[in-house]
């Protein structure tokens, strides 16, 4: 290993972001599921929402100065890793609820690990975030864990 990730860096695993809370909308679900060409009148209707939904939901709405070079919010949550270069690791989802019109969701974003493996042309950084989605009285709707790559 080349020890890319130093103590201080290691200290921000299990940093957690602020809670994000956000009404779902009847309208907003018909919209999503338009635009992502769902077929099934539930959909269509507004009265659940697709899967993936919840994502564009707890997004970040920012002025264009604040978008990384590839159009994406900079996230906040995330020290400064000394690679750069993002690629997908993985994304792994369970829904626990459906996602229904006037749910008022909240997330809890949270780093959860961060390790170093050796690749074939050098090192590699590895972190995971995981996202709970709840709704107020706490019950459980969208676990999801991402994992990325730099190099």
């Amino acid at each position: 290993m080349t020890g890319l990730l130093t103590p201080e860096l290691m200290q921000n695993v299990g940093r957690r972001a602020t809670p994000r809370t956000e009404v779902v909308t009847r309208r907003d679900i018909r919209k999503y599921a338009i635009a992502s060409g769902q077929t099934l009148d539930r959909y269509l209707r507004g009265d659940q929402a697709p899967p993936l939904f919840h994502v564009a939901l707890f997004w970040d709405v920012v002025e264009m100065s604040e978008l990384s070079p590839d159009g994406v919010s900079i996230d906040r949550l995330l020290p400064k890793f000394p690679l750069e270069r993002a690629m997908a690791g993985g994304l792994e989802i369970q829904y626990h609820q459906p996602i229904r019109a006037g749910d008022v969701l909240t997330a809890d974003r949270t780093l959860t690990a961060i390790y170093e493996k050796e690749g074939r042309s050098g090192p590699l950084i590895f972190y995971e975030v995981v996202l709970e989605v709840t709704r107020g009285d706490g019950t459980a709707v969208v676990t999801e864990k991402t994992t990325r790559i730099l190099r």
